[in-house]
């Protein structure tokens, strides 16, 4: 996408400030949606992202700029804004060596297939229509049914004073469908949303019929529950996106991001026992085509498999390379950003907790009076205290060990740390769940994942 010769005299340019690094990231991104609304395709869009992001480092201090200016004037312009700041706090101005860049392949793991670009849009219209036609036909209590398919294309080329140059191409592939159920005045709802690092071919895993009457189901099981009690209360976790409170009460807590300024519950305490003994916890953008899966991370680091905690024991952060600076520990392949006007930082890419030493049904049966949660909903956490509350999208009294009538408006609330030494039971059917993550560096698409689980005693918001 840019000739090698120009990085270098750029990244020369940068490094002319008295900085000890600099990098280049380039990206081009072609996004494509559709929606349907009610049967009817309301819009088709289409748009392409393009631009330069530029860094420096001086010692602990980080200096960006970026533009949309891909020529050589404006690259060395953007490229000077970030020198010439970087030398007001460096001391003394620099006369590098010329930077000598060298290209690497670290290979794809993630083959795409079918590229969903606009010659398919016909393809990708019946495809949604078929996921909303099939939840509107599930039941007669069905109000509304909205979906979205949405294709992203996205290349990066990064370099650095290190002498890398290396490029990437992430080819991702999401379906939504949500329903509205209605009856005697009140609606509820369901969604069901699978996406992979994938082309079209993705609907070869997940048949878009399915997505939509799972969406259906779950709106018809909520508009007939009654009310969730509330208390502490044995809650047993579903797989799949029951992981997202491992991902937003423990993750956050286990980024760089927090650590490295002593913003965690997690800093200062690898080597420590921090979950229960069945509790193994990964992140690992290595899974192939997987959603928050990459070859290379934003700051071309090779995507890694990383044990962040193995039988109770936290092992690992997740790091980039500047907070790598600041704890003294190299980078974990966890840099990401949401585009070229983002600095990057330590992020989560597929982050779960590993199938345990408990059959499934033995989870269930030992609960006498609890929860089940069998699909989990967004919610909120402060990472430096790991206080959570997440709603439950659909949920279960258990009684006597056994699963009975659904129940809505359910929540659970507790702290990180609480709840890692309160899971006591792991199962055996490790699935994971997609999501967008935002954090300082932006929206990036990430996995969470766990098979069923139980957490002996959490609090459960409700009626």
């Amino acid at each position: 996408m840019l000739n090698q010769s120009l990085v270098a005299e750029v990244l020369g340019r940068v490094m002319r400030g008295g900085a000890d690094f600099a990098e280049l990231y380039l990206e081009r991104t072609q996004n494509h949606v559709i929606e349907c609304i009610g049967g009817k395709i309301e819009r088709i869009n289409s748009n392409l992202l393009s631009g330069v992001g530029i860094r420096a480092f001086c010692g602990l201090r980080s200096v960006s700029a970026s533009t949309t200016d891909i020529s050589r004037a404006g690259l060395l312009a953007c490229a000077a804004q970030v020198g010439d700041a970087v030398a007001q706090f460096a001391g003394s101005a620099a006369t590098p060596a010329d930077i000598h860049l060298t290209e690497r392949r670290f290979g794809d793991i993630h083959p795409v297939v079918i590229v969903p670009g606009d010659g398919q849009t016909a393809r990708k219209i019946d495809l949604l229509r078929a996921g909303c036609m099939s939840a509107k036909e599930y039941d007669g209590r069905i109000a509304q049914v909205t979906g979205t398919l949405l294709d992203v294309d996205h290349q990066i080329l990064i370099a650095n004073s290190d002498g890398l140059f290396c490029e990437d191409r992430q080819i991702r592939t999401r379906m939504a469908v949500g329903a509205v159920a209605a009856k005697d005045g009140e609606n509820q709802s369901g969604s069901c949303s699978p996406g992979r690092r994938m082309g079209l071919e993705v609907f070869d895993l997940f048949d878009p019929v399915e997505i939509g009457r799972h969406a259906a189901a779950q709106a018809i099981t909520n508009l007939t529950a009654g009310y969730c009690p509330a208390g502490q209360m044995p809650v047993a976790i579903e797989n799949g996106f029951g992981g997202v409170i491992f991902h937003e009460a423990c993750g956050h807590s286990l980024e760089a991001t927090s650590v490295a300024v002593g913003a965690s519950q997690f800093a200062g305490k690898l080597g420590q026992k921090i979950a229960g003994d069945k509790v193994t916890a990964i992140d690992d953008g290595t899974i192939p085509n997987a959603w928050g899966s990459i070859n290379i991370d934003d700051e071309g680091t090779p995507a890694q498999r990383n044990v962040l905690i193995e039988n109770g024991v936290l092992k690992s952060y997740m790091i980039d390379k500047l907070n790598g600076r600041r704890m003294g520990m190299a980078s974990t392949g966890n840099a990401r950003r949401q585009g070229y006007l983002y600095e990057p930082t330590s992020r989560m890419t597929n982050t779960y907790i590993d199938n345990g030493p408990d059959r499934n049904e033995d989870i269930i049966a030992s609960i006498e009076y609890g929860l089940y949660a069998k699909e989990m909903g967004g919610g909120s956490v402060n990472p430096a205290t790991g206080a959570f509350n997440f709603a439950v999208r659909e949920g279960y009294i258990i009684r006597n060990g056994k699963i009975c009538e659904p129940v809505r408006g359910a929540s659970l609330i507790g702290t990180g740390s609480e709840i890692l030494q309160n899971i006591d039971m792991v199962g055996q059917n490790l699935d994971r769940g997609q999501g967008m993550c935002g954090s300082s560096s932006g929206s990036i698409p990430t996995d969470v994942g766990q098979p069923l689980i139980r957490v002996s005693q959490i609090t459960v918001g409700g009626r």
